[in-house]
């Protein structure tokens, strides 16, 4: 007679008992109800998928100004480097790092994040570690190429990533992603609110022009600087890099960190439908041909969503498709700085 522990051991090996299939069946069949083939020409189709996407994002900190201080700037060559620290709710700092081009006063910025990995100095093309080198090489030193385009770069350190990872290190922002959920926020609410107060940081400077603010970043960044375009009107043009996709196909589909989850999303939207808080500003989606995490069929499905969305703007989404995996792709600037030149205050 085989014992529970036998038993329970046999079923494991197989995976025989998950629940897997019926959530996957559920994103699959379980059409959201805001989609937009179904309510798209509801007039009141943006008001619900705005109070739906918010609601997922969770509670927001208090209205706080928020404190800057600076502690080194440094000659780097072609440009200025700024290292400061925001205060952007009480007791919560932010490192960042402001490049500012020589020779082009005023310039427009270029907000960066980084996704999964050690973190924001990958953006100014400085490793922490000998594994930082593979990102490097991958193009993900985003604030580095702002400043060959003409840019201020502004580095963000999200939440959970470098400098700001949690004391778990080993679960990278697993556990803040889980403790946040524990008081009513969501990880990726808290890194939009730090995006918002830089923004709030940004408006203050006189060597930056703040009405001409751009936000770009792969993977976990790529959706936040998608997001973080939803919520907020002063930026401009979004880039997100290898983070589009239907959820169905991606997070739901593949094993994800938690903070790419939004409680109850998939039963209202999916990622097409929030182009509608961003219409008209442009987007340029960045994807991968050989993306194993974020497919490019659910990719073109998500910007063909986005088109219908944005009708005769539909010229403000454009999609740039590398032949690769899943890494950022630089031949997505160019239209990013056709967009950005359009911009009139």
């Amino acid at each position: 007679m085989k014992t529970l522990f036998q038993i329970v051991k046999n079923n494991l090996s197989f995976g025989k008992y998950s629940p897997d299939a019926c959530h996957e069946r559920l994103l699959r069949e379980k059409y959201p109800l805001y989609a937009y083939d179904k309510v798209g020409k509801d007039p009141d189709f943006k008001g619900l998928i705005e109070k739906a996407f918010f609601d997922a994002l969770g509670d927001m900190p208090d209205d706080f100004e928020p404190i800057c201080r600076e502690e080194s700037r440094v000659d780097k060559g072609d440009h200025i480097r700024i290292r400061m620290i925001i205060e952007t709710e009480p007791n919560v700092e932010c490192p960042c790092l402001l490049l500012l081009p020589k020779g082009r006063p005023n310039p427009p910025v270029v907000i960066c994040l980084q996704g999964h990995s050690n973190g924001m100095m990958i953006s100014v093309g400085e490793p922490y570690e000998r594994r930082d080198l593979k990102k490097i090489s991958e193009d993900r030193d985003f604030a580095l190429q702002a400043i060959k385009h003409g840019y201020a770069a502004m580095v963000v350190e999200q939440r959970g990533f470098g400098e700001r990872r949690s004391r778990l290190r080993e679960c990278m922002c697993t556990f803040l992603a889980e403790n946040a959920l524990l008081v009513g926020r969501t990880l990726i609410g808290e890194r939009i609110w730090d995006v918002k107060q830089v923004i709030n940081v940004l408006e203050k400077r006189s060597d930056v022009d703040a009405k001409r603010i751009g936000i770009m970043g792969n993977s976990g960044g790529g959706t936040a600087s998608y997001y973080a375009a939803c919520v907020d009107k002063r930026i401009k043009v979004v880039m997100p890099g290898c983070a589009i996709c239907t959820y169905k196909d991606s997070i739901g589909k593949e094993f994800h960190c938690p903070c790419n989850f939004l409680p109850g999303a998939g039963k209202y939207f999916d990622m097409g439908e929030l182009a509608c808080l961003i219409y008209p500003r442009p987007i340029v989606v960045v994807s991968g041909k050989r993306d194993p995490i974020f497919p490019i069929e659910g990719a073109e499905n998500v910007v063909n969503v986005m088109k219908e969305i944005y009708g005769n703007k539909k010229d403000n989404i454009y999609h740039f498709v590398g032949n690769g995996k899943h890494r950022f792709y630089a031949g997505g600037w160019d239209k990013f700085d056709e967009y950005m030149n359009e911009i009139k205050e």
